[in-house]
Formats: C-alpha cells, sequence, structure tokens
C-alpha cells in the first residue's frame, strides 16, 4: 500500500514518484506508461489525482499526452531529468549533507560508494 504524506499535494507526490521511475528508465523513452485508470487503482487514489499528476510531467517536459493512445515518455526526459535532478541535489541537499559528515569526521576513504549486502 501506497504512502502519502502531508508535505505536498498528492498529485505532487505521484508526479514526483513517476519522475523517479523515469529516471530509473521506467518505462523507456518512447513507451507508453500506466494508464489513468491503471495508476488510480495501484495508487488507490482518485482518477482526477492521478491525471494532476500525469499534467505535471507533460508541463515538465517528460512525458506527451497521444491522442487516444494515453502518455508517452518523451525522447530525452531522463537526460533532462537527471540534470534537474543532479543540481537540485547539488544546490539543496549536498550542503546540509557535507556539513553532517564534516560534523562526524567522516571522510571519502570512510564511505562505501558500493551497496551493502
Amino acid at each position: 500500500m501506497q504512502r502519502w504524506n502531508d508535505s505536498s499535494p498528492i498529485y505532487q507526490q505521484l508526479a514526483d514518484r513517476l519522475a523517479v521511475q523515469l529516471l530509473d528508465g521506467s518505462p523507456p523513452e518512447g513507451e507508453a506508461l500506466p494508464s489513468v485508470r491503471a495508476l488510480a487503482s495501484q495508487y488507490l487514489i482518485n482518477p482526477l489525482t492521478v491525471s494532476r499528476a500525469l499534467q505535471a510531467l507533460v508541463d515538465n517536459g517528460l512525458v506527451e499526452p497521444r491522442r487516444g493512445l494515453g502518455m508517452y515518455v518523451q525522447p530525452g526526459a531522463r537526460s533532462r531529468l537527471l540534470k534537474s535532478e543532479r543540481e537540485q541535489f547539488l544546490r539543496q541537499e549536498w550542503p546540509a549533507l557535507r556539513a553532517k559528515l564534516r560534523r562526524l569526521g567522516l571522510s571519502a576513504k570512510d564511505l562505501n560508494w558500493e551497496e551493502q549486502q
């Protein structure tokens, strides 16, 4: 079951989740997203909320509506999203993370970039 929080509207939270999936390559560029009904059923939310989330992705140039066919991932969407996410991370998240690492006395050699098993 999907959990929503009060930090932002549900449609924005869904748009963010779908953007993460696009960043991970699912679905691939040029392919269709699941239908509004399928997403509403999957996330247990109103189809109008799903439509609003998809419109946010359209507004950001990540997907395009194709009349009678659904929403399709735009060519270059992943690279644009990756660039945007990197810039946001470096501007907003990295300074706080770097400060915490310094407070804890951790350096690059202390960090393991490989996944833990």
